[in-house]
């Protein structure tokens, strides 16, 4: 047994994926749909903590998200919901990249209550 949980850790290892997040919640509003299932992921204020069931919970709690509101629509089939979930989280964009894409100033593609304070 301890030699088939080293093999699953090393290859979970290799498969990493990095996650966009903006502070503790995700920078815009997401929908990803997998087979049967669809996932909506909604940013939200800190400490509204993670809403959310099942599959879409464990997978949103491992990235690190922490403020977030979710509603799964469609299959309750925890895999393809897990599968939906993932897929959203890596198609998120942040502003940079978004303005980037757009041939923009950031600060026409970030909402007002996103952006960051500055002093003086």
């Amino acid at each position: 047994m301890p030699d088939a949980i080293r093999k699953a850790t090393e290859r979970a290892r290799k498969e990493l994926k990095s996650v966009i997040l903006a502070g503790t919640t995700i920078p815009h509003e997401i929908t990803s749909k997998f087979g049967g299932a669809k996932v909506l992921l909604k940013p939200a204020s800190p400490g509204t903590g993670v809403i959310a069931g099942g599959g879409v919970r464990a997978v949103l709690e491992a990235a690190g998200v922490r403020d977030i509101l979710t509603k799964s629509q469609g299959s309750a089939n925890t895999l393809n919901v897990i599968y939906a979930t993932l897929q959203a989280l890596g198609e998120l964009k942040d502003a940079r990249q978004v303005s980037r894409e757009r041939g923009r100033d950031i600060r026409a593609v970030t909402p007002f209550f996103m952006r960051e304070k500055r002093n003086g």
